[in-house]
């Protein structure tokens, strides 16, 4: 990834509160998507979106097959961990 190419991702994630908190979330351990809403006090369909865009992004991988509709585990990828690095080591979000 090219130094643009993750100030793009990290634009991406600082812009929305929800890509913000799913992100910390998995930095901590992989998840599903339930806890992450229960953790974070969002709803699950504000989680199940920003995991989509992550996703898309390259910056979350799903770590199950993708036949499974329940008990689905995201995790980030390496990409998603530099990324994240990057947002708190330029303390650019909110410690929540």
């Amino acid at each position: 990834m090219t130094t643009a190419e993750q100030w793009d991702d990290v634009s991406f994630v600082i812009s929305s509160r929800y890509r913000v908190d799913t992100l910390r979330r998995l930095n901590q351990s992989p998840a599903t998507p339930s806890l992450i809403a229960e953790e974070t006090d969002l709803s699950i369909a504000h989680i199940s979106r920003a995991l989509n865009e992550l996703r898309e992004a390259d910056l979350v991988t799903l770590l199950v097959s993708e036949d499974r509709r329940k008990g689905r585990v995201y995790g980030l990828t390496d990409d998603g961990q530099d990324v994240w690095e990057t947002i708190e080591a330029q303390n650019m979000v909110d410690a929540g």
